[in-house]
């Protein structure tokens, strides 16, 4: 109708889903990203989760904690849930996601990969960990999920450039997979993982600082800019 619109520049964007049920993740699930640590191609999805209180809006600032030294980025394309299931098939299963928008994984590795027994959930879960948006696009609005180009830049300088052809498990076999475990319900996150190019694997190791902003970028799914501080 054109009326009750709101100018973009006088509006602030949140998380395009606040608080959802569950947030879960995805590990080495892209081919680039398997090759760039030397870690063989899993031949199951390896799953773990965030907390929703990690959740930030697209253009929040991430926190950088005090705990770590080294706080690291990861593009993700996030699919959100939309209808209730259980032991879902995988033919059926994209029938249960609403739509798609851009996550970043921040991550400190410290805390990842040496800390807490190794286990992964302190390192992924710090507040405002988990930036979402900018919106959510709809299932039907995206041609081909598994053909888009997904990208990463901290202060201009491209550190992820690659395509979710290169994932490892796709969209409906994450879902399937995890609906034999627990119950999807709508508003659930599911970040699919992320493309070669984070900085703990670089050579030398690159890591976030305060002060740095960090790009987030798929295409027909849009941007998010966050800011550390």
């Amino acid at each position: 109708s054109g009326r009750h619109r709101v100018p973009r520049a006088t509006a602030r964007l949140l998380a395009p889903v606040r608080d959802p049920e569950k947030v879960i993740c995805v590990g080495l699930n892209y081919h680039d990203h398997c090759q760039e640590q030397g870690a063989k191609v899993p031949k199951e999805p390896l799953i773990f989760s965030k907390f929703p209180s990690a959740i930030a809006g697209p253009f929040d600032d991430i926190v950088h904690p005090q705990d770590t030294g080294e706080l690291d980025w990861e593009v993700e394309l996030a699919a959100v849930i939309g209808k209730r299931g259980r032991h879902i098939e995988e033919a059926a299963a994209l029938e249960h996601v609403l739509g798609f928008t851009v996550a970043n994984d921040v991550s400190a590795r410290d805390w990842q990969m040496r800390r807490n027994g190794r286990q992964w959930l302190l390192g992924k879960t710090f507040d405002t960990f988990c930036p979402l948006g900018p919106a959510i696009v709809t299932r039907e609005a995206v041609p081909d999920v598994h053909d888009l180009w997904i990208r990463c830049s901290v202060n201009g300088q491209r550190m992820q450039d690659s395509s979710t052809r290169h994932l490892i498990f796709g969209v409906p076999a994450l879902v399937a997979w995890v609906s034999r475990f627990v119950t999807l319900v709508p508003g659930d996150v599911l970040l699919t993982g992320t493309p070669a190019g984070v900085g703990v694997f670089r050579k030398p190791p690159v890591f976030l600082k305060r002060g740095d902003e960090v790009r987030c970028e798929i295409e027909e799914l849009g941007t998010i800019c966050n800011r550390v501080v």
